[in-house]
């Protein structure tokens, strides 16, 4: 999979590149990250990205054609286009899983007040990771990358790890015509076995892997209706 990232930020990313699994996919070359700098699309001696919005108001918003200039650029047949804004489609595993299965994608990270409208007519998809507002689009680009370059083959050692945890998770209630489409995770517990009078629950400790399972099943669809009732179907 290969990344491409534009933003007006790119020293954020120098951790980010170089730190754990991220690291060790580009390593692998399991992932490809490039950083492009908007700036250097920029007119004038200030390599200006930017202009006061038409009709008044606070701030400055990113001009089109520098967007235009800059995806020209980069734009690959094979590449997805994706605009991070707060207006944007909400992010999600199963967005995760779709763009997983891209070759390319072109993420652009915004800053300032905002975008010219019309930059939303250069880009294949707009997302947002939530429903706050951040001071650029750089956080939401690490974001939508962890998600995603952990699906790709390899990137996790034991693919198990992928099947068990929250959002892939896909359990139908028993006696009940009611399903949850993605389960949060089930209660995890390791060594001590008891820590201040807080013991693990015997089923773990039974050896019983079926009953476990039942256990782990149960537990999941109780965490789902409790914490994420949006979740249940």
């Amino acid at each position: 999979m290969n990344f491409h990232i534009v933003t007006t930020q790119t020293q954020i990313y120098n951790s980010f590149l170089k730190t754990g699994l991220i690291a060790r996919g580009i390593e692998k070359k399991i992932i490809d990250i490039k950083i492009h700098n908007l700036y250097d699309f920029g007119l004038g001696a200030h390599k200006s990205i930017d202009d006061t919005p038409y009709g008044g108001g606070a701030g400055m918003v990113i001009r089109v054609d520098i967007i235009d200039k800059a995806l020209s650029s980069l734009k690959r047949k094979s590449a997805k286009t994706i605009l991070l804004t707060p207006q944007g489609k909400k992010f999600s595993q199963n967005i995760a899983k779709r763009l997983a299965k891209q070759k390319e994608l072109i993420l652009i990270s915004g800053r300032f007040e905002g975008y010219d409208e019309r930059i939303r007519d250069l880009v294949d998809e707009e997302i947002s990771i939530g429903d706050y507002i951040l001071t650029s689009g750089d956080l939401p680009a690490m974001v939508l990358i962890d998600a995603v370059s952990r699906l790709m083959p390899g990137f996790i050692d034991k693919k198990e790890s992928l099947k068990s945890e929250s959002f892939a998770l896909k359990i139908a209630f028993r006696h009940s015509n009611c399903k949850i489409a993605n389960c949060l995770e089930y209660p995890q517990y390791t060594r001590p076995a008891e820590y201040k009078s807080k013991p693990v629950p015997k089923i773990l400790l039974s050896g019983d892997h079926a009953k476990i399972a039942a256990w782990r099943q149960k537990e999941a669809q109780k965490r789902t209706k409790e914490r994420r009732p949006d979740l249940v179907k």
